[in-house]
């Protein structure tokens, strides 16, 4: 049951290349890191549009059912704000200082990854007559941004001395190597960010209630980070973050990529394929064009490496892919313009996954879901009830 799509309606016949979410598999696979986490809240973490699902619709389907969302700039939180979303909002980036008063205007939380932005944080919301709300940075090992763990105590300390106007929600940090089959470096993280929450007890002060940490990986591969609240990304999507992180949950991917056959031809022995002519053929062949390409993230180094789904059978992508269109080997078998070619996603017991186009373009499952261009439709289903 279609019960939504993005503003290009792809039934409308304007592109036939299109991105299907099944909002079903997104609900069950917050439902599946749920029980498994319980009795920790959950942040799904919707940057990027949504892991590439696209923000808008996502954050509407799921903002009821969640405890906190996550986003990575502010831009993405104004953005909910304006769709109406109200459940609580971390902004989990870097800020600028001139930034402050629209995360308060729109009533998102900061991170506050230094005592200098804390109190900039502070001042501002004096100055707006409001209270802020922050969730503090640890940096145990990540290098990206927030205070040093062995300095972490001067924010802490600055929180409780100096703050007036500030109210501080959480405490978190973020792994480097939770999806490594080496968990070392992981371990030594925790450790640290635990030794960091004991400045509370040792001082006598209430724990800020949100303590978080885990992300898709940790969540599955150490329990013990779970600790208030969990991150799920690229989980709550269906696709696993590594080869090594353990199955421990059972989730599907949420999102297929589509496109149709435009055109047929035959292509004779000894004719090159595509710019640059880096594949021919030694007998006639069957090829097929499809209105996809690098320019809606298909991404060109998957050129004479990619598989698609046509009619539930695997067939190889040759030549060089193109901005906007490339070609299928069909051999000797038969395909017809308009028929469904499958990018991404699953046909007759067959599937092409995250994963396999990450391997076929040298990346990792994150950037094949996120270089899914804006100009690709977005088509949100249900399965039926």
């Amino acid at each position: 049951m279609r019960i939504n799509e993005s503003t290009i309606a792809n039934d409308e016949g304007v592109r036939a290349t299109w991105a299907e979410v099944n909002l079903s598999r997104l609900r069950a696979n917050l439902e599946a890191i749920r029980a498994w986490v319980h009795p920790a809240k959950i942040m799904p973490i919707l940057k990027a549009n949504a892991y590439g699902h696209g923000l808008a619709e996502v954050a509407k389907f799921l903002s009821p059912l969640v405890d906190y969302i996550g986003v990575a700039v502010l831009e993405e939180g104004i953005l909910l704000r304006r769709l109406g979303v109200r459940a609580p909002i971390l902004v989990l980036g870097g800020i600028w200082g001139n930034q402050i008063p629209k995360y308060l205007e729109y009533d998102l939380t900061l991170t506050a990854p230094s005592v200098e932005r804390l109190e900039q944080i502070d001042a501002a919301a004096q100055q707006m007559g409001v209270r802020a709300r922050v969730h503090l940075k640890i940096d145990t090992g990540m290098e990206r941004i927030g205070v040093h763990y062995y300095n972490a105590h001067t924010l802490q300390e600055a929180a409780v001395r100096c703050c007036r106007n500030v109210e501080v929600e959480g405490i978190f940090s973020h792994f480097a190597n939770a999806d490594a089959a080496d968990l070392s470096h992981a371990r030594l993280q925790l450790e640290r960010f635990q030794e960091v929450l004991h400045f509370y007890e040792r001082h006598s002060l209430p724990m800020p209630p949100l303590r978080h940490m885990a992300n898709s990986a940790a969540l599955l591969s150490l329990p013990e980070s779970h600790f208030d609240m969990v991150r799920p990304g690229i989980l709550l999507y269906g696709v696993y973050p590594s080869p090594h992180t353990p199955r421990r949950i059972e989730v599907r991917p949420a999102l297929a990529w589509k496109s149709r056959v435009v055109y047929f031809k035959v292509v004779q022995p000894g004719h090159p394929v595509s710019y640059g002519s880096t594949w021919q053929s030694d007998h006639p062949v069957r090829v097929v064009t499809v209105p996809v390409g690098y320019g809606d993230g298909y991404f060109r180094s998957m050129s004479n490496r990619a598989q698609v789904l046509i009619r539930g059978r695997r067939y190889p992508q040759i030549g060089r892919i193109c901005m906007d269109q490339m070609m299928v080997n069909i051999e000797s078998d038969s395909a017809y313009n308009g028929d469904e070619v499958i990018l991404l996603g699953e046909a007759d017991g067959e599937q092409i996954s995250a994963e396999d186009l990450a391997e076929w373009a040298g990346t990792i499952p994150y950037e094949i879901l996120t270089n899914i261009n804006t100009r690709v439709p977005r088509l949100y289903i249900q399965d039926s009830q």
